[in-house]
């Protein structure tokens, strides 16, 4: 018992670590580099041109903010759908949760600016939460015809790639300059995020967050099957429900603010399992989010300080990082069930 404590000590402390390190030096390095006093001095309001200052607590402070809560938020929907579906590789961008949400906030935000009209941190949420649940009711639907999960997987990813079509067309052939923009957005980035969508980002992934905690006892029986869960006085039907509602509305945030991102979440839960040496919900979900965190948190530098100032896509990054986790996950469980 005390070794699996230190276990997990030592697991969280690695963790906060990496997160301290890579939120300083995400705050030094980009196309303006600075050093860490500089910054310092600049966040505790001890000195700083004009130019460093806008450029810490406008553009960078909030991005590096963001990128760390929505890698969070992303990492505990995937380990929610991998508990809901009993599998390690089910994610909101392999089963198309994502790719329906970037669907419905572009044409939600095409539609309003042709109008004129300016959407808020709340439409997007809103319309981007309708959208998940489209893409995730059909899911379900498939799920209860096809009980293999290879299949379902790639039903999940067709749905994907067609929502995906559907916006590109959309965005390539709007008229206004600003819709053409949001190109950017649709391969994923966290560079738009403001103060202002902070607040909502904070508000939403952290209530989210505390209600997947709150089910940590429930999950934990549910993990061991539904008999089980049934038995200890689960309903299963509400947990399902709710389990639904919370990987959609993180997945939804996510993409809001920041496009669809690839493969965190397959790659930090298992991560964290094998980090930890356990599937207990009470633990893996506060250490998903802080593996989430760091993981986008690093991916973010990367693709922000590679080949500055062009900066690249988020979900290239998340890609080229996570696929490669998946891939071993996957050869590794099928040489054990072998």
């Amino acid at each position: 018992m005390k070794r699996e404590t230190r276990r997990y000590g030592i697991a969280f402390a690695v963790l906060l670590v990496l997160l301290g390190g890579l939120l300083i030096w995400n705050l030094n390095a980009g196309s303006f580099p600075m050093t860490a006093s500089q910054v310092l001095a600049i966040l505790f309001g001890q000195g700083g041109d004009e130019t460093a200052s806008r450029i810490v607590w406008d553009i960078r402070l909030p991005r590096i903010l963001g990128a760390a809560l929505l890698g969070g938020a992303l990492s505990i929907s995937g380990f929610l759908l991998q508990t809901f579906f009993a599998n390690p590789i089910a994610s909101p961008f392999v089963l198309g949760i994502s790719s329906g949400a970037k669907l419905t906030v572009a044409l939600t935000m095409i539609f309003l600016l042709q109008r004129g009209i300016l959407s808020n941190s709340f439409v997007l949420i809103g319309s981007a939460f309708v959208g998940a649940m489209l893409s995730m009711g059909f899911v379900l639907l498939v799920s209860q015809k096809i009980r293999r999960m290879s299949v379902l997987v790639i039903c999940g990813i067709m749905v994907g790639y067609i929502c995906s079509a559907v916006t590109d067309f959309a965005v390539t052939f709007a008229e206004d300059a600003n819709i053409v923009n949001l190109h950017n957005w649709s391969v994923g980035s966290f560079s738009g995020i403001t103060w202002s969508n902070l607040g909502v980002i904070a508000g939403t992934v952290g209530l989210a967050v505390l209600w997947a905690f709150c089910l940590s006892k429930p999950m934990g029986a549910y993990q061991l099957g539904e008999s089980y869960a049934q038995s200890v006085g689960v309903s299963i039907r509400r947990f399902r429900v709710e389990l639904i509602l919370l990987s959609s509305v993180l997945s939804a945030c996510v993409t809001a603010f920041a496009g669809p991102i690839s493969f965190v979440g397959i790659a930090v839960p298992h991560l964290v399992r094998t980090l930890m040496g356990t599937s207990k919900p009470i633990l893996v979900i506060p250490g998903c989010f802080l593996g989430g965190a760091v993981f986008c948190l690093f991916c973010d530098l990367v693709a922000r300080t590679v080949f500055a100032p062009v900066e690249m896509s988020i979900s290239s990054v998340t890609a080229l990082f996570g696929a490669p986790i998946v891939i071993y996950m996957m050869v590794r469980r099928q040489s054990k069930a072998m």
